[in-house]
């Protein structure tokens, strides 16, 4: 791809080499809570509660977070050094803020309001809106806070463990995710959530493959919409795409991880459906094509 030199998106959380934990009492032994107690409302312990408050009064502490200490309860504190990522860490990062900046050129030309999404590059582990992820989990977007959460790690799984290298193999999985930003806008999203509760797994599965395939379908139609703009694209970048795509089938990750395939429990689609539904946005580049929930033949 021909991204360098371009606009990098501004929309970009880079929370990299970040930690953070909330103070807990997982160290502490709750048999010794009763005679604490008994203790503080003795004579000695209200001495020793004065002190504590005259101690937290003159250093500027809070007083319980003084007596969580006393206690023994565990502290991990927030990393506020800035992070150093490799030479190629780095450019990935500038990668991912270019290409999140032609999806906002893209459906902010395609959709009225659109409301640009922010990219959150993480290390390790994550919180959002939708709860706690690691790196594991791979690429996810959340429409509670309508973000994007990338480990720049997943890039390098992909070509070492999945098949599947190449800077426009990358591009595909953030404008998948952009996709799932497109379907919130346009209250998708919010109609599949509510049959949850009112289905059961294997049939809630089927809404979800065509969610995902939907996804992959916006994809495809950004990278229309991109080729046409800015011709980004080079010989070979097509084939990188519709291979990533062929590699996080549903049917293939079950093969490799357990030797068998259960289509029941497939929520993001076969290998097949993966290429279809992306080649399809590709090559008409135009979003009333993509009614993945409509179609009878996926």
């Amino acid at each position: 791809m021909k991204w360098q030199g371009r606009r990098q998106s501004s929309n970009v959380d880079d929370q990299r080499g970040q930690s953070s934990s909330r103070k807990s009492f997982s160290g502490f032994n709750p048999t010794l809570l009763a005679p604490i107690i008994k203790m503080l409302f003795s004579k000695t312990g209200l001495i020793i509660a004065g002190l504590f408050l005259a101690f937290s009064f003159i250093t500027g502490n809070n007083p319980l977070s003084l007596i969580s200490n006393f206690l023994g309860g565990n502290s991990q504190t927030v990393s506020t050094e800035s992070y150093q990522g490799t030479a190629k860490e780095n450019q990935q990062a500038e990668f991912s803020a270019t290409i999140l900046a032609s999806t906002e050129d893209v459906w902010n030309n395609l959709l009225d309001d659109y409301r640009e999404p922010t990219l959150v590059l993480f290390t390790g582990y994550v919180s959002s809106a939708c709860g706690s992820a690691s790196s594991a989990t791979g690429p996810f977007y959340c429409p509670g806070d309508e973000k994007l959460y990338l480990d720049l790690s997943f890039f390098q799984d992909m070509e070492q463990q999945m098949n599947a290298p190449g800077d426009f193999a990358q591009a595909y999985v953030i404008a998948h995710e952009v996709g799932h930003h497109v379907q919130k806008l346009m209250g998708i999203t919010t109609k599949v959530d509510r049959l949850r509760g009112q289905l059961s797994e294997k049939e809630f599965n089927k809404y979800s493959v065509r969610l995902e395939l939907q996804a992959d379908f916006f994809a495809g139609v950004w990278a229309n919409r991109s080729q046409s703009m800015t011709q980004m694209m080079e010989k070979g970048d097509l084939e990188e795409a519709l291979n990533a795509a062929n590699a996080i089938g549903d049917d293939r990750l079950q093969r490799q991880s357990t030797g068998k395939v259960v289509p029941d429990s497939f929520t993001h689609g076969t290998s097949e459906q993966r290429i279809r539904w992306f080649k399809k946005g590709f090559d008409t580049g135009d979003i009333s094509q993509g009614d993945t929930f409509s179609a009878t033949v996926l």
